[in-house]
C-alpha cells in the first residue's frame, strides 16, 4: 500500500507543478484544454467500458471492438438520416452493436474459451473484413450526426468562455453510464453472478446458472456500449474509415492503465489518457502522442495490473 502511494505522489507532484504553470501562463487555454480532455475522456470511457466488460471480466480478447464501434456508428447514421431522429440513431447504434456482440459470443468466443491466441487472430480477421465491408457500403466519406436542437450551441462558462453544450452533455452522459455500470456489477444479482462466473465458472455452472447465456448478455451489453459511443462520438467528432483502429487502441490503453475488469479503473484511465492527449496537442503538438505512452509505461512499470486492477 505504501509503495502504491509513493509512486502516486511521484506522478502527482510534477503534474500539479505543470498545472500551476499552465494556469499562471494562460488560464483560459489551460481550462479549455482540460474540458476538452474530459469530454474526450468521456467518449473513450464509453468505448472502453464495453471493452473492459468483455476483455477484463469475461477474458475474451475481442480486437474487433473498434469495428463494432464504427459499424454501430454507421448504422446509427443511416437510421438517423432516414428518420431525422437523433435518439432513434442512438438506439439503432446500440441495438445493432449489441446484436453483433451477441453473434460474436455465440458464434466465435463460445468455442474458444481461454484460447487467447485463437481469439486474437479470429477477431483481427473479423475486424479487417468489417472495415472492408464498411468501406464498400459507406465509402470513404466523413459523416457527422446533427445533435438535437436543445443541445446545439455553446454554454458560457467562467474563465473558459463559451464551450459546446453537446460536449458537456456527453460528459454528463458518461458519468451517468459509468455509475450505472458500477451499480449493475456491484449491487445487482446479475452483476454478482457475472463476477462469480469470472472467478469460478465451473462452480457457478454447478449452482444451476446458465453461464453461457449470462456471458452472452454481458458481451452484448459491452458491444452495445461501443455502438452507443459510435453515435455520440460521431456527433461530437465524426465517423470515417480508420476510427475503428483509433478507438480500439484507445480502449486498450485505457484498460491497461485503469486495470482490467474495473469500471472505475476504466473511468480513471480514460481521464488520464484523454487529458494527456489534449494537453499534448495544446502545449507540445510535436510530441503530444508521447504523453499517453509515458503514462502507460509508468503504470506498467509500477502497477502492471493497472491502477485499480487486481493481482491475478
Amino acid at each position: 500500500m505504501m509503495r502504491r502511494w509513493s509512486w502516486a505522489w511521484l506522478i502527482a507532484v510534477p503534474l500539479l507543478a505543470l498545472a500551476a504553470w499552465g494556469i499562471a501562463d494562460n488560464a483560459r487555454l489551460f481550462f479549455a484544454t482540460l474540458l476538452n480532455g474530459l469530454t474526450l475522456a468521456a467518449l473513450y470511457f464509453l468505448v472502453a467500458s464495453g471493452f473492459t466488460l468483455v476483455f477484463g471480466l469475461l477474458r475474451n480478447v475481442n480486437l474487433a471492438h473498434g469495428s463494432i464501434y464504427l459499424i454501430g456508428a454507421y448504422v446509427g447514421w443511416v437510421v438517423g438520416d432516414y428518420t431525422s431522429s437523433w435518439f432513434l440513431a442512438v438506439a439503432a447504434g446500440f441495438l445493432f452493436a449489441a446484436l453483433l456482440g451477441l453473434v460474436l459470443q455465440i458464434g466465435v468466443f463460445r468455442f474458444m474459451p481461454g484460447q487467447d491466441l485463437r481469439q486474437t487472430m479470429a477477431t483481427i480477421a473479423l475486424s479487417i473484413v468489417a472495415a472492408d465491408v464498411a468501406l464498400w457500403i459507406w465509402g470513404g466519406e466523413i459523416y457527422q450526426f446533427d445533435p438535437p436542437g436543445w443541445i446545439i450551441g455553446a454554454m458560457p462558462l467562467p474563465i473558459v468562455g463559451k464551450f459546446p453544450t453537446y460536449r458537456l452533455v456527453l460528459l454528463a452522459t458518461a458519468i451517468v453510464i459509468g455509475f450505472g455500470l458500477w451499480w449493475f456489477l456491484v449491487r445487482t444479482r446479475v452483476g454478482m453472478m457475472i463476477r462469480a462466473g469470472v472467478d469460478d465458472r465451473a462452480m457457478l455452472s454447478a449452482s444451476g446458472v446458465d453461464v453461457q447465456k449470462l456471458f452472452a448478455i454481458t458481451f452484448a451489453i459491452g458491444a452495445g456500449l461501443a455502438g452507443f459511443a459510435g453515435v455520440v462520438g460521431g456527433t461530437a467528432l465524426s465517423i470515417a474509415p480508420g476510427e475503428d483502429t483509433r478507438y480500439l487502441l484507445a480502449s486498450l490503453v485505457v484498460v491497461i492503465v485503469g486495470g482490467m475488469g474495473s469500471v472505475t479503473g476504466a473511468a480513471l484511465g480514460a481521464v488520464l489518457v484523454g487529458v494527456a492527449e489534449q494537453f499534448g496537442m495544446a502545449y507540445a503538438p510535436t510530441y503530444g502522442i508521447m504523453f499517453t505512452f509515458v503514462i502507460m509505461a509508468l503504470v506498467l512499470a509500477f502497477r502492471p495490473q493497472g491502477i485499480l486492477g487486481r493481482r491475478t
